[in-house]
């Protein structure tokens, strides 16, 4: 599978595709930093909003998005919306530079819009580059790429803010990682069109409900679509609840939370990027259900072993515990059955769509994603009233993600067809 990443048709895409992900996560992780530690009074707020104001787009964009990927020539477009997160940068600068909350909080608006329209593009022209028995593999090191990507930016965003002169050093290397990805962009081939005579619809709100309703006729597309925003709902519960745990379980800080998020990045890639020798290039969900068994067997470890954490407040503590090394093989060992399960679901989303409509399915899946993360952070919320416990919330998911494990096996049959 590593031989992709030295092809032409392939590697100008992974490239791309992870910049932009680490830029993404690099400006909201400053702009998170800078409002907590420089506005004590609305900084929390700002935090709370920042995830719901990059999530929005994909609800309210993502038919437009799907239908322009289907009607025009792929690789341009990608050209086209990397130049547009270059001017967002350049905006970012003037934000963080002046200090404007109001600028910042637009340009994380923009980028949920830009990554809103890329998704479509980058998952729609992987069957176009790539033959069908490279597709796991191809889905798996996009998908590891995009998590380590994501951990990094992540990392650097924050760091970076922190130092002397940071918010100047945040909007170059914001600006930079944006150059790097217009050139990688360069370098994607062309593809035709794949639906040339789409009349593109303006409507959202209609134009959404018919994009809803045309993956819901296609059983395999919309169960594939219902399995990864399952997929999404769990992740994003994991990852809102991880602060809490070093914090009020461990009784950590920063640096822990870090060194969690990285177990999980990296159990995501490991995943992601064995699902190509475990299927062998064939396109099957046959090891989707016992993935998510896996799910929830560690993250319910997971939320058991937090309860245990006592004092271990700092990376050494974590690493020369045993329930430290505990808690972080089963974060390294969830994220890795995650990225088992969500890779062919991802892969049979692609290849049961009709080629003159992938990139709306696509899209319909992005909608289906937000709408699922969105719930779930309600649910949360809600959980906290009458669990005031993350372990306990986890705890909770896993037994619901076990529920969604044996509805996989009865139902998901379909998606061997």
């Amino acid at each position: 599978m590593f031989g992709l990443l030295g092809t032409r048709r392939f590697l100008p895409l992974f490239v791309t595709q992870a910049l932009g992900a680490a830029n993404d996560n690099l400006f909201k992780n400053a702009l998170v930093v800078l409002a907590l530690y420089r506005l004590a009074h609305t900084g929390p707020i700002i935090v709370a909003l920042a995830g719901g104001v990059f999530i929005l787009p994909y609800a309210l964009f993502s038919a437009t998005a799907g239908q322009i990927a289907d009607k025009f020539e792929k690789s341009r477009l990608i050209r086209l919306v990397k130049l547009w997160e270059l001017h967002l940068m350049v905006l970012a600068t003037a934000g963080f530079l002046t200090g404007s909350i109001t600028a910042l909080m637009l340009v994380l608006f923009g980028l949920g819009i830009q990554a809103t329209f890329f998704s479509p593009l980058k998952y729609g022209i992987l069957p176009d580059l790539l033959g069908e028995q490279e597709l796991i593999a191809g889905n798996g090191l996009i998908e590891a790429g995009t998590f380590l990507a994501i951990l990094a930016g992540t990392i650097a965003g924050g760091a970076l803010l922190l130092l002397p002169h940071g918010d100047a050093i945040v909007s170059a290397a914001g600006i930079l990682v944006s150059v790097c990805g217009i050139i990688a962009a360069w370098f994607v081939p062309a593809v035709p069109a794949a639906a040339g005579n789409l009349k593109i619809g303006w409507n959202v709100w209609r134009e959404t409900g018919g994009l809803i309703a045309a993956a819901r006729s296609k059983k395999p597309v919309w169960l594939a679509i219902l399995g990864i925003s399952w997929f999404w709902a769990v992740g994003a519960t994991l990852l809102a609840e991880l602060p809490t745990i070093a914090r009020d379980s461990l009784h950590a800080g920063g640096h822990v939370v870090t060194l969690l998020l990285a177990c999980f990045s990296v159990g995501i890639g490991i995943g992601s990027i064995s699902c190509a020798a475990i299927l062998q290039g064939k396109i099957s969900a046959r090891f989707v259900p016992y993935a998510a068994l896996g799910i929830s067997l560690f993250t319910f470890d997971f939320a058991h072993a937090a309860t245990l954490g006592g004092a271990l407040h700092s990376v050494p503590a974590i690493l020369d515990s045993w329930t430290g090394r505990r808690i972080m093989a089963d974060l390294l060992l969830l994220a890795a059955c995650g990225g088992v399960y969500s890779v062919p679901l991802y892969v049979i989303l692609q290849e049961k769509s009709a080629s003159s409509h992938r990139s709306r399915m696509i899209a319909a899946n992005n909608v289906m994603n937000a709408l699922a993360m969105t719930a779930a952070a309600l649910l949360t919320a809600g959980l906290y009233a009458a669990l005031p416990s993350a372990p306990l919330i986890l705890a909770v998911t896993a037994i619901i993600n076990l529920a969604v494990a044996i509805w996989i096996i009865v139902v998901l049959k379909i998606l061997h067809e």
